[in-house]
């Protein structure tokens, strides 16, 4: 008669628990060790400001795009055939000139392509998207 704890290939009914008593041992230690580490807080002094408002950037114009695919530089209405000739008087009057683009959420993608590649021709280099979130 065999017996179950005979070697025969059979299910074991015990789990051997030795390997995971080992691992929340080093888990254990390994807490104890960084847990001082932990709390240690070094005091700094910060110096004291004032609350000040950034200057307004002189250099910038912006460009909306409305619904219906009118162009307005500096909320003056302004047909897509001149926006490109406004915009290099517009660079030639200041070189540092920055352009703020903004697109109402109903305006055409081509209407806003064609705002684009005018500003690209009239040698504006400095082209932001100005974004609303809601």
């Amino acid at each position: 008669m065999q017996t179950p704890s005979d070697d025969d290939g059979g299910e074991m009914s015990e789990i051997n628990v030795t390997p995971l008593v080992d691992v929340m041992l080093v888990l254990l230690v390994v807490f104890i060790v960084t847990a001082p580490l932990l709390t240690q807080v070094v005091k700094v002094r910060l110096p004291e400001t004032e609350a000040t408002q950034p200057a307004p950037d002189q250099h910038v114009s912006i460009l909306s795009i409305q619904a219906d695919g009118q162009a307005l530089l500096d909320q003056h209405p302004v047909p897509l055939d001149s926006l490109e000739t406004e915009l290099k008087a517009l660079q030639q009057r200041d070189p540092d000139i920055s352009l703020q683009l903004q697109a109402d959420r109903a305006a055409v993608f081509d209407a806003v392509a064609k705002v684009m590649a005018a500003a690209q021709r009239s040698g504006i280099g400095k082209l932001s998207f100005v974004t609303v979130l809601q």
